[in-house]
C-alpha cells in the first residue's frame, strides 16, 4: 500500500530537526500522511531552492525560506499564496496570536501572504551570568577599569569586558562571533554594529551610504575584535551561526551577540557545559550620541513549494504546525517560537530565561532591503566583510569598493 508523504526541505540545525520530528510524528498521527524530512547547509538551500529554483521542481511540498530571500522568491513565483487556505482554514488564533513584526516580511508587494513564521530569531547578548556574578571577577575587573563589572551598555564597555574575561592560556575568550563567509552572521554582525551607531544601509533615494563614517567604525570594530584586541578566537573565521552556539555552550566563551536560539541551546542538559548559567539582554549600542540597541527581525517561514502536487495537505502541515502546541514544541526543541503564547509561557521562560526579553527586543529591530535584488547585495557585503576580516583589503577599501557594487546593483534594478 502506497503511503502518502510531504516531503519538507530545511536549513540544517538540529533545533530544527528535533522540532519538524515532533511536528511530523504529530501529523502523521492526526493525518496519515509521512513528511520526509530534508536539511542543507544554508548557502546550499539558497543555491538550490531559490537561486536553482527547485522550489517549482515539484521535488518539494513545504520550504523552510528565511525572510531575506523571499522578496526574490515571491518575484520568481517560487511560493504560493496562502490567503485562500487561510481565509478557509486559518491557524488557531490567526493573526493577533501573533506579533505584527512576525507577519510583515513574508507579505509580497500584491498583499498576499507566502508563509507562516516558523522561527524566530531574534540576535540578543548571550553571557555567562556565573561570571558576571563571581565575587572574585568582580572585585577584580573594578580594579584594573575602575567600574564595576555589568553586562555592557555599549560597544566600548563590551570590550573592556571580553578582554578581561579573554584567557587563553586557560581555554577561555571573551567574545565570540559568527565570520564564516556564509553570507548569514558575518553580513548580519555587520548590519548591527551599523545600526547600533545610526547608520543605515542606504539613504532615502537608493545609494550606499554603509560605507560612511558609521560603517567604518563597525567594520573596523570586527576586525580590531579579532586582529587588534585579539578577544575573539581565530577559528571564529570559520564559525557559522551553528557551530558559534555550539562552541559557546562547551563553556569557553564569556559573551556573544547571536540568534537567542543558541541561549537556548545552551541551556539544553547533554549538549551544554553551562546550562543555567546563561542570560540575555540587549545588544550593546554605540558609544556616540547616535548609539541605540539594535537588533534583526530576520525569521524562517514555512511556505509551500511552488512546485507541490500535495498543496492542500502542505496548507494543513503549516496550519497544525503553527497550532500554540506546535509551536511551544519548537522552542521546547531548541527552535525559537513565534506565537505570543510561546513567548510568554512559564514553562518556556523558566526553561529558556531570554523569552522574558522577546517582546521588547521586537521593539527595536530592523530588517535587511526587503527588495528582490537583497540577495545580491548581500553577497557584496559577504565579501566585503570577509575580505577586511582575513586581512586581505583594508577597511576603507572593502567598504568603497562593495558600496560602488552596491550602487550598480541598484542602478541596473532601476533604483533612484
Amino acid at each position: 500500500m502506497r503511503t502518502n508523504r510531504l516531503k519538507l526541505i530545511s536549513r540544517e540545525f538540529e533545533g530544527f530537526e528535533a522540532s519538524f520530528a515532533v511536528q511530523a510524528e504529530h501529523f502523521e498521527k492526526l493525518t496519515g500522511w509521512r513528511v520526509d524530512r530534508e536539511f542543507e547547509e544554508i548557502h546550499r538551500l539558497y543555491d538550490r531552492m531559490i537561486s536553482g529554483e527547485e522550489a517549482a521542481s515539484g521535488d518539494y511540498d513545504l520550504f523552510l525560506c528565511v525572510t531575506d530571500w523571499l522578496p526574490e522568491a515571491i518575484q520568481k513565483g517560487l511560493l504560493l499564496p496562502l490567503d485562500e487556505y487561510i481565509k478557509e482554514n486559518p491557524p488557531e488564533g490567526w493573526p493577533d496570536a501573533w506579533s505584527p513584526s512576525m507577519r510583515e516580511l513574508q507579505t509580497g508587494k500584491d498583499g498576499s501572504l507566502y508563509g507562516i513564521a516558523y522561527h524566530d530569531g531574534p540576535e540578543m547578548l548571550i553571557y555567562r551570568s556565573d561570571l558576571f556574578s563571581d565575587p572574585s571577577e568582580q572585585e577584580q575587573f573594578a580594579k584594573r577599569y575602575g567600574y564595576p563589572l555589568q553586562v555592557p551598555e555599549t560597544w566600548s564597555q563590551f570590550v573592556d569586558v571580553a578582554q578581561y574575561f579573554t584567557r587563553p592560556d586557560a581555554g577561555m575568550y571573551g567574545a565570540l562571533t559568527a565570520s564564516f563567509p556564509d553570507g548569514h552572521n558575518n553580513v548580519y554582525d555587520f548590519l548591527i554594529h551599523l545600526w547600533s551607531r545610526g547608520g543605515e544601509l542606504v539613504t532615502g533615494d537608493w545609494k550606499a551610504a554603509f560605507h560612511r563614517s558609521a560603517g567604518q567604525e563597525a567594520l573596523q570594530f570586527l576586525v580590531d575584535l579579532i586582529h587588534r584586541h585579539q578577544v575573539v578566537p581565530q577559528e571564529a573565521l570559520d564559525m557559522d551561526s551553528v557551530r558559534s552556539g555550539n562552541c559557546f555552550a562547551q563553556g569557553g566563551i564569556a559573551m556573544m551577540w547571536n540568534w537567542a536560539g543558541f541561549a537556548a541551546v545552551a541551556e539544553m542538559p547533554g549538549m551544554s557545559k553551562i546550562a543555567g548559567k546563561v542570560r540575555t539582554g540587549l545588544i550593546p549600542r554605540g558609544d556616540g550620541p547616535q548609539g541605540v540597541h539594535m537588533s534583526l527581525n530576520i525569521y524562517w517561514v514555512l511556505a509551500i513549494a511552488a512546485g507541490s502536487k500535495n498543496r492542500q495537505m502542505a496548507y494543513q502541515f503549516i496550519k497544525e504546525t503553527a497550532s500554540a502546541k506546535m509551536d511551544k514544541m519548537t522552542s521546547l526543541c531548541g527552535g525559537n517560537g513565534t506565537r505570543l503564547s510561546t513567548w510568554r509561557d512559564q514553562e518556556v521562560q523558566k526553561q529558556f530565561p531570554y523569552y522574558v526579553h522577546m517582546e521588547t527586543v521586537h521593539r527595536s529591530v530592523k530588517s535587511p532591503l526587503p527588495i528582490p535584488e537583497y540577495p545580491a547585495i548581500n553577497e557584496v557585503l559577504s565579501q566585503m566583510v570577509d575580505d577586511a576580516l582575513r586581512l586581505r583589503v583594508p577597511v576603507p577599501e572593502a567598504l568603497g569598493r562593495a558600496a560602488e557594487q552596491v550602487d550598480s546593483i541598484l542602478a541596473r534594478a532601476g533604483y533612484g
